[in-house]
């Protein structure tokens, strides 16, 4: 299905949100609750307007961002699933945002046009009269004087007896105002992997592009050169043992980003060290247990998104069974573990047979940073609170009725994780549901992968398959 949600990204503000799907589509929707009454909240409870408590978005517009290709060199055939949604800042009341799919990055501007027409040259009908005189016409030829060149001092225009009595100069007029989206730059030809992450700098110049083993810098109003700042390939392809599964800018500094790997780990470089960052300013990854280790060890551990917190102190990230919280102060360990998916570790077997412990989750912070959210299956998500003694964890199902799986739970008793009676087994290459330790079923073929949390409120954006749901709290 080409209509299936496979990006979404709140602007800064928060008044616009950007969806992209696997028919490389980006729709745009616009917040319309905070249109009819600009101002401040305790200004509005002034004057006795009523304030919306729900956050209401309409459609805007779309456009086709990209196009399926062929390359030929490589005989590969480039789908134009939209990977990654980032808004750029605006200009001149226009909207700006990159789109990219797996090799192809785009910069668009969305504006308004406004559609004129020139107005009717005819002459009015009801006034002219053929060569009759015009009646009430004052004509007076004595008080002129004319000057050498032809041109006459006189200010009066009065038109002669059986010339057109009212002559109309054309005007434009604008007939209607349309949303015209432009692609203004292509930036191409620089990743030999699949592109999985792009992340725009706080200076409003720069942005990053990611695959497997390659972060590329670029300036936005540069298309055709980019630098390398980051290369983890081998001399040898032999010697590969890790890959980069997601990179972000830090929010406040410029020069600081961070990127993880499928290893489990995350590093924080800083691009004043070196041109090339190939050593890494701090490292963040979790010890791993004595005697826990397993064929799906590095599977599961391999990190599919990382998010910064808004005031650029904490890392969020999720790998497949947990979210994990991180100070960028202290690298010994996560500050907070968040267990999503420890109810399928007796089923890892039937997971990996499925691909489906393959499945990329997405995150994403609060913009007070006291909460984090992330997708789970049967298109369910979850919410945690992680400030300091908080036991806030809310399971919510992207349908008409979100309060449906309210039962599900955060906190189980760890005995019973291990519970041969917390799984239903079935034949093999027909396991698509399990059960949680509160007997809830899971279906593994509707998942919940993308998310997005608004910047300033307590509102989740989240894709399932094809629809778009949107939660306030």
């Amino acid at each position: 299905m080409v209509d299936i949600i496979s990006a979404i990204e709140f602007n800064r503000t928060g008044d616009h949100l950007a969806t992209g799907d696997r028919g490389g589509r980006v729709v745009l929707f616009e917040r319309t609750d905070t249109q009819d009454h600009v101002g401040h909240r305790r200004d509005l409870e002034k004057m006795d307007y009523p304030i919306n408590r729900h956050p209401l978005f309409r459609y805007k517009t779309e456009f086709q961002s990209h196009e399926p290709e062929f390359d030929y060199l490589k005989s590969l055939e480039i789908e134009e699933k939209i990977n990654k949604i980032r808004w750029c800042q605006s200009a001149y009341g226009a909207l700006s945002l990159l789109s990219t799919n797996d090799k192809t990055i785009k910069f668009w501007k969305v504006q308004e046009k406004q559609v004129k027409k020139v107005c009717d040259l005819n002459v009015d009908s009801t006034k002219a009269m053929g060569n009759d005189p015009i009646v009430g016409s004052s004509i007076s030829t004595s008080s002129k004087q004319y000057m050498a060149n032809g041109g006459c001092t006189s200010n009066d225009f009065s038109l002669l007896s059986g010339d057109l009595p009212s002559l109309r100069l054309p005007m434009v007029t604008t007939l209607e105002t349309n949303l015209m989206a432009r692609c203004r730059r292509i930036y191409s030809h620089a990743h030999d992997y699949h592109i999985n992450s792009i992340s725009n700098n706080s200076d409003g110049e720069t942005f990053i592009s990611a695959d497997d083993l390659r972060i590329n810098l670029w300036n936005l109003e540069i298309s055709n050169q980019s630098f390398n700042i980051v290369d983890v390939k081998p001399a040898n392809m032999e010697d590969l043992t890790e890959v980069i599964t997601s990179a972000e800018f830090h929010p406040i500094h410029c020069n600081m980003l961070a990127y993880s790997s499928s290893k489990g780990s995350i590093r924080l470089i800083d691009m004043r060290q070196s041109a090339l960052c190939d050593t890494h300013s701090k490292l963040f990854e979790e010890q791993e247990a004595p005697g826990s280790r397993s064929f799906f060890t590095d599977i599961i551990a391999s990190i599919s998104d990382i998010k910064f917190a808004k005031d650029g102190r904490h890392i969020l990230s999720r790998d497949y069974l947990t979210l994990k919280l991180w100070d960028i102060n202290m690298d010994s360990g996560p500050v907070a573990t968040f267990q999503v998916h420890e109810y399928l570790r007796p089923k890892l077997c039937d997971l990996y047979e499925n691909d489906s412990i393959f499945d990329k989750f997405e995150c994403c912070l609060s913009g007070d940073g006291l909460r984090v959210a992330t997708g789970s299956y049967s298109n369910l998500f979850r919410v945690f609170g992680c400030s300091e003694g908080s036991k806030e964890a809310t399971t919510l199902e992207a349908n008409k009725n979100p309060m449906r799986r309210q039962g599900l739970t955060a906190s189980r008793p760890s005995r019973s994780l291990g519970s041969p009676s917390g799984v239903v087994r079935r034949g093999k290459g027909a396991d698509n549901s399990a059960v949680d330790a509160n007997g809830n079923t899971f279906d593994f073929t509707t998942k919940l992968l993308h998310l997005a949390w608004h910047p300033t409120e307590n509102s989740i954006a989240c894709a399932a398959s094809n629809s778009l749901y949107m939660y306030y709290a």
